[in-house]
């Protein structure tokens, strides 16, 4: 059911938007989300799963990303300071990560679905 290759250039993508493109995130992530489900051609549902987990795994890897910079970017006593910066991000921002899963899931899933009804093989 999960078309690897169009969650793999979902997710991709999704990073991309939210690294660079901050302030269009939401209409990003529409057109994403249309992406991946018109490469996946499985129709509505197939569309709506692979465009959430394109988003799921690009809420991870951005999450990633913000640790590592938190941890070693910015410390000015090396890297014990940036281990309390990982410490307080991490335990501040669990509940934003997990807002941002579903804020991606639902939005590209809906988005997803409408691309993979226009290009459904059905």
């Amino acid at each position: 059911m999960t078309k690897w290759s169009a969650v793999i250039v979902g997710f991709i993508l999704a990073v991309i938007v939210k690294t660079f493109f901050a302030n269009y995130e939401f209409l990003g992530l529409l057109m994403v989300g249309f992406i991946v489900g018109a490469l996946a051609r499985e129709g509505i549902f197939g569309g709506i799963w692979n465009a959430a987990v394109a988003g799921a795994f690009g809420t991870i890897v951005c999450a990633i990303i913000f640790v590592i910079m938190a941890t070693f970017g910015g410390a000015l006593i090396g890297l014990f300071g940036g281990l309390i910066g990982f410490t307080v991000s991490g335990i501040s921002t669990i509940f934003i990560v997990i807002g941002n899963l579903i804020y991606y899931a639902i939005v590209m899933g809906i988005a997803g679905g409408v691309g993979g009804a226009i290009t459904s093989r059905n």
